[in-house]
């Protein structure tokens, strides 16, 4: 006799947007996340001095995973960034790793998304932006607000490439 068990695991969503007024220039994330199931939903932001729009992408992400205190958990991420979630569900992050993230842009932000990823697991999907998906133009919202706040941050970690491109 074969007993099939199902155990279903607690689910979090989370949406993710960046914005950038000039690229490089004033930037923000913003971030909706939602427990499945349970009346939980929180929102995040914050607004930097000097940045760009993939490093505001792949850094709410990263500040999303940051808030996640509770393991065993299903996580699905939903970002309309092509850089994020093809970097992760075409593998490119595995051959920059390889390499020691030598000529990868924005490397101090991928070795932290990197221990996240290897820890949460979660899956990464891609959904089109401004496209009326209430969660994402709802991060939009957040990440523009953001970025136009009077207080900004210092986005600590970015470094123009040598030749002044960015």
């Amino acid at each position: 006799m074969y007993i099939c068990i199902f155990v279903k695991m607690d689910q979090i969503h989370i949406y993710t947007d960046g914005a950038c007024t000039g690229n490089p220039g004033v930037g923000g994330y913003g971030i909706v996340m939602e427990w499945v199931g349970k009346p939980y939903k929180k929102e995040f932001s914050e607004g930097y001095q000097l940045t760009t729009n993939n490093r505001m992408e792949l850094l709410a992400v990263i500040k999303a995973l940051e808030k996640i205190k509770v393991s065993g958990m299903q996580i699905t991420v939903f970002s309309d960034s092509k850089y994020v979630v093809d970097a992760v569900n075409q593998d490119w992050i595995s051959s920059w790793k390889k390499r020691y993230f030598a000529k990868v842009k924005n490397p101090d932000l991928w070795r932290r998304f990197i221990t996240l990823y290897d820890r949460f697991h979660p899956k990464m999907v891609w959904i089109k932006g401004h496209n009326g998906h209430p969660q994402n133009e709802r991060c939009d919202q957040l990440a523009v607000a953001a970025s136009q706040q009077k207080k900004l941050l210092p986005d600590a970690g970015y470094q123009p490439d040598a030749d002044g491109l960015f």
